[in-house]
């Protein structure tokens, strides 16, 4: 079955200028134009558009769904699939944050007792599906699953004075790395104070510590983009790589 743009429009509820700039930036370009000059759109058009809308709806940017379209391994029928698992991460992290508003208004009616660490759950779980997003593969891989899903127990336990704890843990961890990136001396009081900082914030978040596992971290902030990025946007461009080479200058 073929359709004018009007008609894919009202099919699919985006509008006729949407589905004209994606022509334009040649994101979803009609299978032909008539000989009256409009655009058609057939099945392949169809179904690619749905596959768009997709990834609209988690909020993924059109340049980065042109590359995924684009790419020459790209498989309809797996994207669906991981659609599927994301809809479902993402429908889960709905649940625990409307539990969590339902037992606050609960509480403040005096209705239930809410605990300090069950008030902010539904937010560490909503973070805690972020991070599984952005890095969950490339940690079970290389810290294997047991020791990723204790780390995340003890995430979801975190008390609201843990968390402040980690928040000014890492602020004096940019402060002390910015200086450091300064002055290049790795044996400086600031360089033993981000290994001590980064320690610190990473006791919270991990069920134990070991020296290996600290060096892995450093080293994975260096090879994984994504890593690097968070802490080159915090304290300046090569802080990743700083904060790398101080964790195996102190690493005992």
């Amino acid at each position: 079955m073929e359709y004018t743009i009007k008609k894919i429009a009202e099919l699919s509820g985006i509008s006729t200028r949407t589905l004209r700039y994606y022509d334009e930036i040649d994101l979803l370009k009609p299978a032909r134009i008539n000989s009256s000059g409009y655009r058609i759109y057939g099945k392949k058009e169809v179904d690619k558009l749905q596959q768009i809308l997709f990834y609209r709806s988690l909020e993924i940017k059109l340049e980065e769904i042109q590359k995924i379209l684009a790419a020459p391994d790209y498989d309809p029928k797996h994207a669906l699939q991981v659609h599927h698992q994301q809809l479902l991460d993402k429908r889960r992290q709905l649940d625990h944050l409307i539990l969590t508003v339902e037992k606050t208004l609960r509480y403040q009616k005096g209705e239930i007792s809410m605990t300090d660490n069950e008030k902010f759950v539904g937010f560490k779980q909503e973070k805690l599906q972020e991070n599984e997003q952005t890095h969950g593969k490339e940690i079970r891989e290389k810290y294997g699953e047991n020791t990723v899903t204790a780390s995340n127990q003890k995430w979801l336990n975190l008390s609201e004075d843990d968390f402040i704890g980690m928040e000014i843990a890492e602020k004096e961890l940019i402060i002390a790395l910015k200086i450091v990136m300064e002055t290049k001396n790795y044996g400086t009081q600031e360089a033993e104070t981000v290994f001590l900082k980064h320690k610190e914030w990473l006791n919270y978040t991990s069920p134990s510590y070991s020296p290996e596992m600290h060096r892995g971290l450093g080293q994975m902030y260096v090879e994984d983009e994504r890593f690097a990025t968070y802490y080159n946007e915090r304290a300046g461009a090569q802080a990743a790589e700083t904060l790398n080479k101080i964790i195996q200058h102190f690493v005992k």
